[in-house]
């Protein structure tokens, strides 16, 4: 039985420089709040010189309002990877859209073999749009846009490309997908009823590759939480990856640990153990310090 990996003390410096989390399931609860402890954990992070990269499957464009209350106003990498975005300066540094022709035939293909697909898109840009055909959900959620005419979705650019089926659940829809669309399209399962497909290459795992290059770390120093599939090439590039309790089954088979789930604050969890605050009773929440 191999010894237990020492944990960094208040003195040491942080094993990790960079904590990326991706959002819902993750960092946010069920109700899309972050907790006063993940809040506490995350500053004693910042304190202890580590830096909070947001990576999420979110558009820019649907990341404001949650990130805003955070006070996050770095580059958070957005779109599954298809998007760096600078948050302070609302401007996106950079982005990747699909080829319509390209995808339009490819989601045929899938629909000859998993029959009638419900479909959305998401369009380019930092105003991108969420447009969605009926059948879509049981309801036109707060940020999407119905539309009757399924050629209306491919009136503009889009970065993605969401499709539901009835017959198929979203395993085997994802499994169905990535077999259609082989190298040509990238395919990925975000969360229930969000089979996803991308530009070719984009994954979260290349998106916060982007975010390295950009910012300059590295693998070895990154955590990174995440609880779908579309998680797993994030925590494959991270140099330690930590699935939720909550987390997908997929995406605990690529994990280094698994944390509580996301509304038993996960991230603060594993974030007190390896930035622990000064004080001797480790539970307590970091306080002010002066230079």
């Amino acid at each position: 039985m191999s010894a237990p990996r020492p944990v960094p003390g208040p003195a040491r410096r942080p094993t990790f420089s960079v904590v990326a989390t991706d959002l819902d399931g993750t960092l946010l609860r069920a109700d899309l709040t972050v907790s006063a402890r993940t809040r506490a954990a995350l500053a004693r992070a910042a304190a202890l010189g580590a830096r909070h990269l947001v990576v999420t499957g979110r558009p820019a464009a649907g990341c404001r309002s949650l990130l805003e209350p955070l006070g996050y106003r770095g580059v958070a990498v957005c779109g599954q990877g298809a998007q760096l975005y600078d948050v302070g300066a609302d401007r996106l540094l950079a982005t990747a859209a699909l080829d319509r022709p390209t995808v339009r035939a490819l989601v045929s293909r899938i629909a000859e073999e998993a029959g009638p697909l419900a479909l959305g898109v998401v369009t380019a840009g930092l105003a991108g749009e969420f447009l969605v055909t009926p059948g879509f959900g049981d309801r036109v959620r707060h940020g999407w846009r119905l539309v009757e005419d399924h050629g209306a979705l491919w009136a503009h650019p889009v970065e993605k490309v969401l499709i539901r089926s009835r017959r198929l659940g979203d395993d085997a829809l994802a499994a169905l997908a990535g077999r259609v669309c082989a190298d040509r399209i990238a395919v990925t399962h975000s969360g229930e009823g969000m089979v996803e497909l991308l530009p070719a290459g984009v994954d979260k795992g290349s998106g916060l590759a982007a975010a390295a290059r950009l910012l300059g770390f590295a693998a070895a120093d990154t955590i990174a939480f995440g609880d779908m599939p579309n998680d797993i090439p994030m925590l494959r590039w991270a140099g330690h990856g930590v699935a939720m309790g909550n987390a997908h089954p997929r995406l605990r088979q690529h994990a280094d640990e698994t944390a509580p789930g996301n509304d038993d604050d996960g991230v603060a969890a594993v974030l007190e153990r390896l930035f622990p605050p000064l004080s001797d009773s480790p539970s307590r929440p970091p306080t002010a310090r002066t230079a």
